[in-house]
């Protein structure tokens, strides 16, 4: 069953593209950061065409507290598809607690022991770890961690640390300027209303050339004249992006 709501994270998993020992942890009630993920992917892997991950994914909704279910129920945008998923097992909208942000479940207690690769200490880099143990570390490990692995080539990764309930405004600022993040990394920043809010992001996603021209062509408009004139003469970014900043220049100082 498709359980409607949408997140990056989610993404990768209806299209089918999380490996096997990852969805079986997340059935398991491992690897989603908040309560409404967890729902998702779980319904999603109730319907597994492996029958062990669907088994595990539906002993771990019938697991879940009926009360905070209910209670997260009530989310104007909890998807219609995931109420009636919950109406046939009896359990409806309540409105008695507060619904929860954090995992109803959470088995993922036990964290790798590693540090980002230029900090060696005796313990395994980052880099030389299994992808499953990678995105452990990309939703839960350290400032540290998430700031390299958001660089890491496997998009599922880079995509976990940006799903990560530790996650903070300034740390994903300063990831719109890294130069070694995907394109991908950048659309899912852009995209995200909460973030976008932020101007130190929105000048960050203009001068990464890597933002796609989507997002960068939009958010142009939004920056102040000096932001402006630093980037009409920046050679790092596309030519189009440089001829609307003069554009712009041009539009807010006619006659100069």
């Amino acid at each position: 069953m498709d359980p409607g709501f949408r997140s990056p994270l989610i993404d990768f998993f209806r299209r089918g593209e999380v490996a096997r020992d990852v969805r079986l942890l997340a059935a398991q009630g491992a690897m989603a950061p908040r309560a409404q993920e967890q729902i998702a992917i779980l319904v999603l892997l109730a319907d597994d065409p492996d029958p062990e991950i669907a088994q595990a994914a539906n002993a771990t909704i019938n697991a879940l507290p009926g009360e905070a279910v209910g209670a997260l129920l009530t989310r104007s945008e909890t998807p219609a598809e995931i109420r009636q998923f919950f109406a046939a097992r009896g359990i409806a909208p309540a409105v008695s607690a507060a619904p929860a942000d954090a995992p109803l479940v959470d088995t993922l207690v036990t964290l790798p022991d590693a540090v980002p690769d230029d900090q060696t200490d005796g313990r395994r880099p980052l880099s030389s770890l299994p992808v499953i143990d990678r995105v452990k570390l990309a939703m839960k490990g350290t400032r540290e961690q998430r700031s390299q692995l958001v660089r890491d080539t496997n998009r599922l990764v880079a995509t976990a640390v940006l799903s990560s309930p530790k996650l903070t405004d300034s740390e994903v600022e300063q990831f719109t300027k890294l130069g070694n993040v995907s394109d991908e990394v950048l659309r899912i920043i852009g995209m995200n209303r909460s973030w976008s809010k932020n101007y130190g992001v929105v000048v960050g996603l203009c001068r990464n050339p890597k933002t796609p021209p989507a997002i960068s062509m939009q958010m142009i408009h939004r920056i102040t004249d000096r932001d402006l004139k630093l980037l009409a003469t920046d050679r790092n970014v596309p030519e189009a992006l440089r001829v609307v900043a003069r554009k712009l220049i041009t539009k807010a100082n006619p006659g100069r």
